[in-house]
């Protein structure tokens, strides 16, 4: 038995069955173990390299600031925790058509945001209308940035209700998992109190049996319905991935902004869950971004979202809050009552303002929509030609593949077989219930992934004979 399967709880299994190999090593796409062995990486691990493995601008910047200063509580001000938070909010508040645009540090420009963010202070009418960003605050991980955003809803709106979706997922911690509508929470036994679920924009398998564009969004009207029965003044937030998680729901364009104009409507703070998608993995900088305007022709910006993962490119553990303006200014005269001692920590940080300058020097935030949209080709022709593939859907490098059989999160006993084939021939994919995740590093090239597909596409017609 090995010292990692001996000492080591391994998370969301069964440590009988944890089995995997040492890896020693990785460059790209590709990582390899202590045997020798090469893997190409098509899930990005947990969705979260996308610069891929020991990207050596993000690796050095690592180091330098080791060199300089490894941590500084919250109390003390840190050069690239500042540095980090004016570039997040500066793409947060690029303009519409800027914002696939290569820029110097990666956004529009610090100054453009607290321009607007000034402009909205002095106007208090379009604070719900027109969210603009302002302030960034500091976690360690996607799951503390839901437990951080849950809890400013809550003050600022001085409400309760947390309005969230089955098939979705938020997060590991006792709040995170208790608003995520996944079968792994269901074990939480004392949850967070005053969550209310509705059912998820799933087109594919539609919960009210219609089909887009047909159904004139019931999704989203039954959203508006729950709200009007839990007492809108009673809910303080909803919160919602804006692109496909774990759990594989990718909505219709119109959707976002028709959840943007629920919350208008009611004074509901739109939380928008970016931890997967956030980082140039859908296409854009943001998911939100990638959405549609609303019908008044609005931007469908969420008043909170959150991030994690890509925001180094997984080198070094980092979340984050960026909290529009009109959110963040109730702190300024009531005391933000909350900590962590890891809070904007300087290396992750650090590794943060490298990951940012990554993308825009590398333009990997528009090569993402473009070889995203020759995946789907190569994804759909691969459905095309296997009858046990029922859907493809997803944006950017965010793909989601759904067999015909069972419904999720039922296992599929192939589809684990195929995955485990898949790794032999040196390809990991992601598989969960009867979804097939394909994710890879926004740096993988093309021929590579073509490979990889192949390998997929090789496998698929053996179904449950492999």
């Amino acid at each position: 038995m090995s010292d990692e399967k001996r000492f080591v709880l391994h998370t969301w299994t069964k440590q009988s069955e944890w089995n995997g190999p040492t890896i020693v090593g990785g460059a790209g796409a590709w990582f390899w173990d202590d045997q020798g062995r090469r893997y190409l990486d098509l899930s990005s691990q947990a969705e979260c390299c996308n610069l891929g493995h020991q990207h050596l601008a993000v690796v050095r910047a690592i180091q330098e600031q080791a060199g300089r200063l490894c941590y500084i509580s919250n109390a003390w001000g840190a050069q690239p925790r500042a540095e980090l938070a004016r570039r997040i909010v500066a793409i947060a508040n690029q303009n519409p058509e800027d914002r696939t645009q290569k820029t110097e540090d990666g956004a529009q420009g610090a100054e453009y945001g607290i321009e607007r963010a000034q402009s909205q202070i002095q106007n208090p009418k379009s604070k719900t209308q027109n969210p603009v960003y302002g302030r960034v605050f500091f976690t360690c991980d996607g799951a503390e940035a839901t437990e951080h955003a849950i809890k400013m809803a809550r003050w600022v709106t001085g409400r309760r209700k947390i309005i969230s979706r089955y098939r979705s997922y938020h997060g590991a911690t006792h709040a995170a998992l208790s608003v995520s509508g996944d079968p792994r929470g269901r074990n939480v036994t004392d949850g967070l109190r005053d969550v209310a679920r509705v059912l998820p924009p799933y087109c594919y398998r539609c919960p009210f049996g219609l089909r887009y564009p047909d159904c004139a969004l019931r999704c989203a009207d039954h959203v508006e319905a729950v709200i009007q029965q839990e007492g809108p003044d009673t809910v303080a937030g909803l919160i919602a991935e804006p692109a496909a998680g774990t759990n594989g729901i990718a909505a219709p364009p119109e959707y976002w902004p028709r959840l943007r104009e629920i919350c208008n409507r009611y004074g509901i703070l739109l939380i928008a869950d970016e931890v997967m998608s956030g980082f140039g993995r859908c296409g854009a900088w943001f998911a939100w971004q990638a959405q549609s305007a609303t019908q008044a022709g609005e931007l469908p910006c969420p008043d909170l979202f959150t991030m994690a993962k890509g925001l180094t490119g997984a080198h070094i553990p980092l979340g984050a809050i960026c909290v529009a303006e009109h959110v963040a200014s109730h702190f300024d005269e009531h005391a933000l009552e909350t900590g962590l001692t890891y809070s904007g920590h300087p290396l992750a940080c650090a590794a943060g303002v490298a990951a940012i300058q990554a993308y825009a020097d590398e333009g990997l935030i528009e090569r993402a929509a473009r070889l995203g949209a020759w995946m789907f080709e190569q994804l759909r022709a691969m459905r095309r030609r296997h009858a046990c593939i029922g859907d493809v859907r997803g944006l950017g490098l965010f793909a989601c593949v759904e067999m015909t059989e069972n419904t999720f999160p039922q296992p599929l006993p192939w589809l684990k077989q195929l995955a485990r084939a898949a790794l032999q021939r040196g390809v990991n994919v992601a598989v969960r219930g009867n979804l097939m995740f394909v994710c890879p590093p926004l740096v993988i090239e093309q021929g590579d992934l073509e490979w990889g597909l192949s390998v997929i596409d090789e496998l698929l017609p053996q179904g449950s004979s492999i």
